[in-house]
């Protein structure tokens, strides 16, 4: 025996399977004085006080420093270096400022994703009510102990796992770890089997819990970091955030930049020294090089391009926690989404009314008290008096006009349902009044309650029942019921009866059936002593099929998103059939699986049906995670909503975790971004947020690689061809073209409203970055284009350049490059579209602007002693600007060629190309 009385063989059976006394006795506990205040004491120093342990924060310190190792940042600290070497200290200055600012929002946007365990010790029940030495004490939750026994009733938070010894009529809410919508019904019973999920351990209790109904003891079985909860936390902790989509395009162009950047350098340097130029202009020349190749502004523009689309996601109800999460949503190819609280309202409402062997249809939204009860054209409405008296008498919950409720949410809908119906059940409770009852009990499954009323006159004693179909049926004799001319057998019901049940069960309703009976006089004095015997002999009333209803927007925002090519699949804790009915619904692709069968796949087996498989029902936490870990390894872009705790691990793991605002501060913490109206079509509007800002920042890239491989390209011409030393251009020209030229660039680009038909197109792959084989032949083409327009000058100018004094040549050159960076942004804002299409006016405005700084920087005397220009002729002028036109027109001709080569729907540029077809679903038109 352990020091807690359990046994080896005990130890390996969970609580659930255990009687109520063999649980009690393995853990070494009293049923009805519970532990000791010493063995408490001694169980707390053993097993830890009952919390979620909290995750150490990262030092800002250690997240600074690997922020600085990231390679972008490693050259841009080898060029302050040089600069300040060279004496360039106003480029050091600015390039260390930048590195600080991309160093800054890295370590922020780090520390700000670690918080997800922390929200979860948050959660911790302050107190409970255990038994300790046979006296009921109020205790902190943190000092429960396993073994304790620990009272509970409607409206308590459950302060720990635990196994159910004793309960009255008990239920408990628990898709905040399940998923399941309905409030799950508890008894005492042991489980016949140890292979049962989560959401059917129905003589289990869970930590963070609530108790919706009725009063129950536990024994506490797993405390802390053992509890379902504190598993939860295991998982976060265990799961480490995938970099995003554009993290690792970057990370891939800086090795290309790096590349091309040293490797100029290192052939200008060797070039120089076989040629003996002298050490300081081999550094003067390498920093201009290095300046050249070197995208310095790229990380913070990038940063601004996505801090635009993060306020406009902010504006839209959609707030993301990193500037990458932005992009991420624009790469989304599949949608895993929760059901409850997501696409449902997480209310519950009677949809579907069977009586008098007719079916009617119920509209409305959630608790909601307007909606109309609709039937088959010229169909008799039935008298719903009885089942009206049911639907309010047989309950306890308490519905206000503004929706929100007191007590069981099922028994909400149904009064909801009477009124409805035109029945006030506050005042129909006050008059007619219990006169006794049997209370709802999971082993019988039904409830019942007596009352005096009085219909057309008359006064009648009459019971009620509800509950389970199988259950109130078999206790019927007849259909029709009291207070009615038309009773026949149930027998000549009961096939219509039981397809009805069949037929609201297969579309996902949870189903009760209605009956009653007339109290005679000579059986009130069973009714006070011995209720349970009258509930024999009913009259079969009718039946409800209750739904937690879809959102109004949910349906359109799922074909909007098929339309877009991205797979949505509905994960949810609920029933496979409920799950299956509401994808129906929904629209969603074909293919609905349970928990069980789930976890009978092996991963190469899930890999080869997940493209048949939309629904999952009755999962676990650890299927959604596994779920989401799998169709990343397909290279899937995967969006994970979900608004409970359960869901939260999944969430972290997806590349973009999407928590509602009602939700968990758990789930809150854990996720990428928060929809602050719990909006699933707020979701879909901001992957085409995400969508307009990628193809902002694959236009940046193009843009600023043509403008930086002209310049590579330059340099390097210069140095093998012996012009002026292979200085080009002045670093000082270099850096006014970024600050003036390439920046002006951006803003014309982030301005641009984007293409408008970017959710007619499938989402682009993941596996082809922005440095795929096409995007660099462009590149290459396009700047090659530029290079020989500004080379020209330099060869066949009309004097010799220098980097002592000024030239007309060096500063045509630097003219030609300014007017081809302006055209080069006006053009390829839009990729394959044309850039002169409409709107065109403010991007023409910025350019301009830009050209007169350029215009200024050849004219102004202490500009030109700074940059070494001159003043050009108009004649001069005009050469330049018909130089600088050769990159717009090489361009459009290019993406006219392409726009004829491919007439399709899916029509991209290389750095669009789409995710294959295995990746998206095609909604049934």
């Amino acid at each position: 025996m352990s020091e807690t009385g359990m046994t080896a063989t005990d130890a390996e059976r969970p609580p659930y399977v255990l009687s109520v006394d063999e649980v009690v006795a393995a853990a070494g506990s009293d049923a009805v004085s519970g532990l000791t205040g010493s063995e408490a004491g001694s169980r707390l120093s053993t097993y830890g006080a009952n919390e979620i342990a909290a995750e150490k924060p990262p030092s800002a310190w250690a997240i600074a420093a690997q922020q600085l190792r990231d390679p972008m940042n490693i050259m841009l600290i080898a060029v302050v270096v040089v600069s300040v070497l060279i004496g360039e200290l106003s480029t050091g200055i600015i390039v260390a400022l930048l590195i600080l600012l991309n160093v800054g929002l890295g370590t922020r946007q780090e520390l700000t994703a670690r918080a997800s365990v922390n929200a979860l010790a948050d959660l911790q029940v302050p107190q409970a009510r255990v038994v300790r030495d046979g006296d009921v004490t109020m205790i902190a939750a943190t000092q429960v102990v396993p073994g304790d026994i620990v009272h509970v009733e409607a409206g308590d938070i459950v302060p720990a796992d635990g196994r159910i010894v004793r309960s009255a009529t008990l239920e408990a809410q628990e898709a905040a770890l399940t998923g399941e919508s309905a409030p799950i019904a508890k008894g005492t019973s042991p489980l016949a089997s140890a292979d049962v999920g989560l959401g059917d351990q129905t003589n289990m209790l869970f930590q963070n819990t609530s108790v919706t109904r009725g009063t129950g003891t536990i024994m506490v079985t797993a405390t802390g970091m053992q509890t379902q909860m504190g598993r939860i936390a295991t998982m976060l902790t265990s799961v480490t955030r995938t970099r995003s989509p554009l993290q690792r395009e970057l990370d891939s162009l800086t090795k290309v930049l790096g590349i091309v950047a040293w490797g100029a350098v290192a052939v200008i340097v060797v070039v120089g020294l076989i040629r003996g130029v002298p050490g300081k202009d081999l550094l003067l020349l390498g920093t201009a090089m290095a300046i050249s190749a070197i995208p310095t502004g790229m990380p913070a523009f990038v940063s601004g391009l996505l801090s635009l689309g993060a306020k406009q996601l902010a504006a839209a109800k959609a707030v993301v926690k990193n500037l990458t999460d932005v992009e991420t949503l624009g790469a989304t190819s599949a949608i895993n989404t929760d059901k409850t609280g997501t696409l449902t309202l997480n209310q519950m409402m009677v949809s579907t009314l069977y009586a008098s062997g007719l079916w009617f249809t119920v509209d409305g939204e959630g608790y909601a008290k307007s909606g109309a009860i609709r039937s088959v054209a010229g169909v008799p409405v039935p008298d719903f008096t009885r089942l009206g008296l049911g639907l309010v008498l047989d309950s306890d919950a308490v519905v206000g006009d503004d929706g929100s409720v007191i007590g069981d949410p099922t028994e909400a809908a149904l009064v909801v349902l009477a009124a409805k119906l035109g029945i006030d059940s506050e005042e129909t409770r006050q008059a007619y009044p219990r006169l006794s009852e049997v209370p709802f009990d999971s082993e019988y499954k039904f409830m019942a309650t007596f009352h005096r009323v009085t219909v057309d006159g008359a006064e009648h004693v009459i019971e009620l029942v509800k509950g389970a179909p199988d259950v109130v049926v078999a206790r019927c004799t007849q259909a029709g019921g009291p207070l009615s001319g038309s009773q026949v057998p149930i027998t000549e019901s009961r096939p219509g009866i039981d397809e009805a049940n069949v037929r609201m069960g297969q579309k996902g309703l949870r189903v009760l059936a209605f009956a009653a009976r007339l109290v005679s006089d000579d059986e009130l004095a069973t009714m006070t002593s011995d209720p349970m015997s009258l509930t024999t002999g009913l009259s079969f009333v009718g039946l409800a099929g209750i739904i937690d209803p879809l959102r109004t927007e949910a349906k359109s925002a799922v074909g909007t998103a098929l339309t877009a090519g991205i797979d949505v699949r509905m994960i949810t804790g609920d029933h496979a059939v409920t799950a299956q009915a509401i994808g129906e619904e929904l629209g969603l692709g074909p293919g609905a699986i349970s928990g069980g069968e789930l976890v009978a796949l092996s991963d190469e087996e899930l890999k080869r049906r997940l493209p048949e498989l939309h629904v999952f029902g009755r999962v676990t936490p650890e299927d959604k995670l596994r779920l989401a870990r799998t169709m990343q390894e397909q290279g899937l872009i995967v969006a994970m909503t979900g608004d409970a705790v359960n869901d939260a691990a999944a969430l972290k793991q997806a590349d973009i975790g999407v928590a509602m605002g009602s939700g968990s501060e758990v789930t809150k913490q854990a996720a990428r971004m928060v929809l602050t109206d719990d909006n699933f079509g707020t979701l879909v509007h901001a992957v085409e947020i995400g969508r307009r800002v990628y193809d902002k920042v694959v236009s940046y890239v193009r843009y600023q690689m043509t403008q930086l491989l002209s310049l590579v390209l330059l340099f390097l011409a210069a140095t093998v061809f012996d012009i002026n030393d292979g200085a080009a251009m002045t670093p000082s020209m270099v850096l006014f073209l970024l600050f003036f030229a390439t920046a002006a660039g951006v803003v014309i680009i982030a301005v641009d409203p984007g293409d408008p038909d970017v959710m007619h197109r499938p989402p682009r792959d993941p596996g082809v970055p922005i440095t795929n084989r096409g995007a660099v032949v462009l590149w290459i083409v396009y700047a090659f284009v530029l290079f020989i327009a500004a080379f020209a000058p330099l060869v066949a100018g009309p004097d010799d350049p220098s980097t002592t004094q000024g030239s007309v040549s060096m500063t045509m050159t630097f003219v030609v490059m300014g007017l081809g960076t302006m055209f080069n942004a006006v053009v390829n804002r839009r990729d394959p579209a044309s850039g002169l299409t409409s709107p065109i006016l403010k991007a023409l405005g910025i350019a301009l602007i830009s050209v007169v700084l350029l215009f200024l920087a050849t004219q102004l005397p202490t500009i030109q002693s700074g940059l070494l220009t001159v003043a050009l002729s108009p004649r001069q002028w005009l050469t330049c600007f018909g130089l600088a036109a050769l990159l717009p027109i090489v361009v459009e001709l290019d993406k006219l060629v392409r726009r004829r080569r491919q007439r399709t729907p899916a029509t991209v540029s290389p750095e669009h190309a789409v995710a294959p077809a295995r990746a998206r679903h095609t909604p049934a038109t």
